[in-house]
């Protein structure tokens, strides 16, 4: 291949090859300079003086004929450019957009809260519906209530319709606030606060924990209808006497 030539450096090299040519034509006696190597010479000067005139290329084998010191200098210099030259390195920027990212399932967490949950409550309305032996025990449905977790007014509700609003001869004689049975029948204890508690327990082991989470299903296992310890059938009303009651204090 060719490539291409300035002007300027052209001028001088063509001139050093002529005045090389000339010295050595002009030589007396000198055996290898003969004339007719001065004819070629003078041969080669006009054709690179005409490629110059014609901003045409010039093969580089005849520039290294016509001056030979100036071929090997401009390869030093070609080898010397090698050496310094060095690629550039060029770091393309990682992909923006960003990798999926997995995520661990998490377990499901099931809903322990229900209706029947503890909520605060209107102290003073509970206040001024309880009667009778439970007159004054606002106050242990709540902290039962906070302990296990249950409404107090789901606890006082089931209080006023085991009791009659504190009446009954369970409540009186016994403390047994929610008809609760022992191996003797109705079990009997030191205080009404304790029967409530006892009653909390009772509710959230057996039977909120245990799927039971309205009053109908609580009724159907805490007054099943036709129990042998039911002769005369009040468990019929359980679960309407509850609601009704949880209604009001609502």
């Amino acid at each position: 291949m060719t490539s291409p030539i300035s002007s300027n450096w052209f001028y001088y090299t063509t001139m050093a090859s002529l005045a090389q040519a000339s010295s050595a034509a002009n030589q007396p006696g000198n055996s290898a300079n003969p004339l007719n190597a001065s004819d070629n010479n003078t041969s080669m000067f006009m054709t690179l003086l005409s490629s110059m005139m014609q901003g045409g290329e010039m093969d580089p084998a005849m520039l290294a004929a016509l001056n030979p010191a100036a071929n090997s200098n401009n390869s030093q210099m070609m080898a010397q450019l090698n050496n310094t030259y060095k690629p550039i390195s060029v770091s393309l920027p990682a992909s923006s957009t960003p990798a999926a990212v997995e995520t661990a399932a998490q377990p499901a967490v099931p809903n322990l809260k229900t209706d029947l949950s503890f909520k605060p409550i209107q102290f003073l309305k509970l206040e001024n519906t309880l009667g009778g032996k439970l007159s004054g025990t606002s106050a242990h449905f709540i902290n039962a209530g906070k302990k296990y977790d249950l409404d107090p007014n789901l606890l006082s509700a089931i209080a006023i319709h085991e009791t009659g609003n504190g009446t009954s001869r369970a409540a009186n004689e016994k403390n047994n606030i929610a008809g609760m049975m022992g191996k003797n029948g109705l079990r009997s204890y030191d205080s009404v606060e304790e029967s409530i508690f006892d009653m909390s327990r009772n509710l959230r082991q057996n039977y909120l924990n245990q799927g039971k989470t309205t009053v109908a299903a609580i009724g159907a296992k805490y007054a099943p209808v036709g129990a042998g310890n039911d002769p005369t059938g009040l468990n019929n009303h359980w679960v309407t006497g509850v609601n009704r009651q949880l209604n009001k204090l609502t």
